[in-house]
């Protein structure tokens, strides 16, 4: 999956520290991120990059934020770019590091990102409407007037697996880019737990009831600002669907050897529980 990076080692402790010249650049423009591409892979930029002031103009203005660490390498979100900027980088669309290599790059971009609309939605105080302030101590939003605190926020969700013995249930979204087949999901709820969540969005979405729900993996998904909880659960009623046309545009059963396998960038949850099913080892 996208945060499996060893032998990398992603850090993501807060540190109120400034950047270095060798240090990576992130800079986002609504859906794209500035890269530049050397062969099949990709990169970020450096400050040393950027031309020999920027690093300087940045730490005057205080324009940047430290976000974490892979390995030695500090990864820092910054709000402006130089007025030129070197032909070799280029916008490219955040999706692309789905498949993006290497892949603690696209690790560190997708991650970036969320962190990116997390502050970018935070710049006044939910309670008094004063401007809020980053903490020095830790990833936290502060207001200066009221005292409001706010951490970034990660939405749990799951990622469901419905299995009737030899048969996965496997389903399109209605009304997304996305068009491969995918396992059920959704949001949990306040007051429930995930396991409640994954009999609702059972319910909910193909009218079929579910038993033996049981824990596979999780997994931090950027793309939505997610953490995403993965089930598999064995059909507990008839087997006949009742679509939710607002949120499926279609679910069907499928026996284990007819599995699609449509996503070979290895980055989802949900395509390694396929692949994990249709391999024989969830019976």
């Amino acid at each position: 999956m996208i945060q499996d990076i060893a032998p990398h080692t992603f850090n993501n402790a807060y540190h109120n520290q400034t950047p270095l010249p060798g240090s990576y650049v992130l800079y986002f423009k609504n859906r794209s991120a500035l890269v530049c591409h050397r062969g099949e892979a990709f990169d970020f930029p450096r400050f040393h990059d950027l031309g020999t002031d920027f690093l300087e103009q940045t730490k005057q203005s205080h324009t940047y934020t430290y976000l974490f660490s892979i390995d030695e390498e500090s990864f820092y979100l910054v709000d402006n770019l130089p007025s030129f900027v070197p032909q070799q980088f280029v916008w490219e669309d955040i999706q692309s590091f789905r498949g993006g290599v290497p892949r603690y790059l696209a690790f560190a971009g997708i991650t970036g990102y969320q962190l990116f609309l997390w502050y970018g939605s935070r710049q006044y105080c939910g309670r008094c409407g004063s401007p809020m302030e980053k903490d020095k101590k830790e990833r936290m939003m502060r207001c200066g007037n009221c005292g409001q605190m706010e951490y970034p926020q990660i939405s749990p969700a799951v990622i469901i697996g419905v299995i009737d013995k030899n048969r996965l249930l496997l389903s399109k979204y209605a009304g997304r880019e996305y068009k491969r087949y995918a396992l059920l999901a959704g949001f949990s709820e306040i007051g429930e737990t995930l396991e409640e969540t994954v009999k609702r969005e059972v319910m909910e979405e193909t009218g079929l009831k579910v038993t033996n729900i049981r824990y596979y993996k999780s997994q931090p998904w950027s793309f939505s600002g997610t953490l995403l909880v993965g089930f598999f659960c064995d059909l507990d009623s008839p087997d006949t669907i009742c679509l939710d046309q607002n949120e499926l545009a279609l679910a069907r059963w499928f026996e284990r050897e007819d599995i699609p396998l449509e996503d070979d960038t290895h980055a989802s949850l949900t395509h390694e529980m396929i692949r994990y099913f249709k391999d024989g080892y969830e019976n």
